[in-house]
């Protein structure tokens, strides 16, 4: 039965292939309407009692911080008051001319001014002079040495938290202490200045008192060791704690703060119902605005059809056409820029790999000469390095007694398989041989031998050791750079066939998605080629470095525009603290440029997505100094070849890079009279570090 009525709800639809978009715009937008106007009450009002439950917690806890904080200058104030009576010189008079009877008077003055409870002179823990309620001086004595200028103490006297401050008299034999207690008219006060109702706990309230309420609050809130909020529904009230511990670590009181559910509840049920009316006013325009959008969009819709079928087809050369709505319009423009930007992609794709190709290396082998005798005659520089003796030794000696090749079977090569007697004989030989040099280990080497011309036969000796340690250097190098043209390639390649084949039905947001992963490819291969050409700039000597003005902020700001789309792929934030009067440096702007892109990229790789990455910079002696900082792992402890050309790392968390970033940073740094350190900050951040000469004047 259930299959029987889709079936003919199915046949009764009408077939989108032959509908009009402006039919499907009317009919999608009253469907949305009719959905929204049937869960919009339900929805809101679930919404609202949410938003109410968190306003309710924000302002409570927002008491309570603000009470914890009121506290804290409470105990700066304190701290003033005690400095500014050690430094009256009326205290010091009455102190040096003992007149005892004078002093409770005068501190009760001060305790006055400085909204205190009591005042008192020390001399150790003997009271010299004393204003106020009993309490246990000793105790507070103890707390102040404990703490410092401000400390916190639980009184042994009565069950009220004490806040004090401390100041030495300038003959250092004598202390002035302060004292203002945790009570219910402190309470009162902080009432009235947060807006709410404001409770100070005393700890050992909490541990010895019986379980009520409040109480898992009070226990969160020291677990937390910031603060905690609830809703107490028995109460019918928001409640917040805020505990306060002295410096030393130790817990003194509990902050409460309260605020009834009704202040809350009613402004709440009041914006339910206005919702109510607004949502059944928009659901009416949104079903107008359905119909006049449909007719608006269906035209120039069409005619971007026609021009995303040319684009599927391979053909770049018509631009699209504008116009339409506003979105239209600018579903137009990025295709328009699409089209451009894939012609460019191409033209640029083509040329760096034609650059990365360009790349080539040489070797310089040995090269010794023989007469008929097979004696040395000639023996260039990198032979006798080859084989450990001096060119005027080996010169006139048989030429097996210098390179002594390993013997088979008891015989050496020279007497069975000489490849100069080959030579000779079929006008060129080549041989390996495992020549025992006079220094260093056996070396494996491949030697050619010409024909003989004038007497004199030449032989070219190639090292095979190091020429196949070069050449699995080579292959790895040269797999590491296939495998990273590879990857972006191929992901861009992926972009561009997902937007021929879905131009038609391919959403806006989709489009512009794989624009920006096209060019977050082609930042990839250029930022590889520019990496890998520095390098071979550096190790040919062929890097130069001019010397020139530049801002710090300037390399800042165009390194942060070539990065840009990275951090936007991983969606991290990166945070600029540069001063404003940071000096001029001296260098060359396009390669310093260079050294924040390298690092910006190294901190996208390594952060976590959705993490800040931070630069900053300051002055340092006659330099500047300049940090790029992010928040992910960061390099192994014992790392020793973090600065290593082709090093990478062992905790990667993808196989993307050549290794080269972090060398080129110190080659760069290093060309500039700079250094760069590496280093794990005390937030547990990765942070690299390198300085820069300033200015000449």
């Amino acid at each position: 039965m259930l299959a029987r009525l889709a079936r003919l709800a199915r046949s009764r639809l009408p077939d989108p292939a032959r509908t009009g978009l402006s039919w499907w715009l009317i009919a999608i937008q009253t469907a949305i309407v009719l959905l929204v106007g049937g869960g919009i009450a339900w929805y809101a009002s679930g919404m609202l009692h949410q938003l109410a439950d968190e306003q309710g917690d924000a302002r409570v806890q927002l008491a309570a911080t603000t009470a914890r904080e009121d506290l804290r200058r409470i105990g700066e104030d304190a701290h003033a008051t005690a400095r500014a009576l050690a430094d009256r010189p009326t205290l010091q008079r009455l102190l040096a001319e003992g007149q005892s009877e004078a002093l409770p008077p005068f501190l009760h003055h001060w305790c006055d001014i400085g909204s205190v409870d009591a005042c008192a002179v020390m001399s150790g823990k003997t009271i010299v002079a004393v204003f106020g309620p009993p309490l246990d001086w000793d105790q507070i004595v103890t707390a102040g040495a404990e703490q410092g200028g401000t400390f916190m103490t639980l009184s042994a006297t009565e069950h009220v938290p004490l806040l004090g401050a401390r100041a030495g008299l300038s003959d250092g034999r004598l202390t002035v202490y302060v004292v203002r207690r945790l009570d219910a008219r402190l309470a009162a006060t902080l009432s009235e200045q947060v807006g709410a109702q404001i409770q100070l706990i005393d700890y050992r309230a909490y541990t010895g008192g019986a379980v009520n309420a409040f109480t898992p609050l009070y226990a969160a809130a020291l677990a937390d060791g910031h603060s905690a909020v609830m809703r107490i529904d028995s109460q019918e009230l928001y409640a917040a704690s805020t505990p306060v511990f002295a410096s030393s670590g130790e817990a003194i009181a509990l902050i409460e703060a309260r605020l009834p559910a009704s202040a809350v509840d009613a402004p709440t049920r009041h914006l339910e119902r206005k919702l109510l009316v607004a949502a059944l006013i928009l659901a009416a325009l949104a079903v107008l605005a359905g119909v006049l959008l449909g007719e608006l969009v269906a035209g120039p819709v069409r005619a971007l059809t026609q021009a995303a079928r040319r684009l599927s087809a391979g053909d770049f050369s018509a631009s699209i056409p504008p116009g339409g709505a506003a979105e239209v319009g600018v579903l137009a423009r990025t295709m328009e820029d699409m089209r451009r930007s894939l012609i460019d992609l191409t033209s640029t794709l083509r040329r760096r790999e034609a650059e990365a190709q360009a790349v080539l290396s040489g070797i310089v082998e040995g090269v010794y000469a023989v007469d008929k005798n097979r004696i040395i005659r000639y023996l260039n520089p990198q032979a006798a390095k080859l084989l450990g003796v001096a060119p005027e030794q080996a010169v006139g000696r048989f030429c097996g007694d210098v390179l002594k090749p390993r013997e088979e079977d008891g015989r050496r090569p020279c007497e069975a398989r000489c490849p100069i007697l080959r030579a000779r004989a079929e006008g060129s030989a080549r041989t390996i041989e495992l020549l025992r040099a006079a220094r260093g280990e056996p070396r494996i080497t491949v030697i050619t031998s010409a024909a003989q011309v004038d007497g004199l036969q030449v032989q070219v000796i190639r090292d095979e050791t190091e020429l196949e340690a070069v050449r699995r250097a080579r292959d790895s190098v040269l797999a590491n750079i296939s495998h990273e043209f590879r990857t972006p390639l191929a992901a861009q390649l992926a972009s561009i066939e997902l937007l021929r084949e879905g131009m038609e039905t391919m959403a806006p947001a989709q489009q512009r998605e794989l624009v920006a992963s096209l060019e977050r490819g082609t930042l990839r291969l250029t930022q590889l080629i520019d990496n890998l050409l520095e390098s071979v700039r550096i190790e040919s000597g062929q890097l130069a470095i001019r010397r020139q003005s530049v801002g710090v902020a300037e390399i800042v700001e165009d390194a942060q525009a070539l990065v840009g789309s990275l951090l936007t792929q991983r969606r991290q934030r990166l945070i600029v603290e540069l001063p404003e009067d940071l000096p001029q440096v001296t260098g060359d702007k396009t390669r310093l440029t260079q050294v924040f892109v390298n690092l910006l990229a190294n901190a996208t790789k390594f952060a976590p997505e959705g993490s800040d990455v931070r630069i900053g910079a300051g002055l340092e002696g006659a330099a500047v100094r300049a940090w790029v900082e992010d928040e992910g792992p960061g390099p192994a402890a014992d790392d020793g070849e973090l600065f290593a050309r082709f090093r990478r790392g062992a905790q990667e968390p993808e196989p993307a890079g050549l290794g080269l970033g972090l060398w080129l940073v110190k080659s760069i740094i290093d060309r500039h009279g700079g250094q760069v350190s590496f280093e794990r900050t005390a937030q547990a951040r990765t942070r690299f570090t390198f300085t820069l000469p300033l200015e000449r004047t």
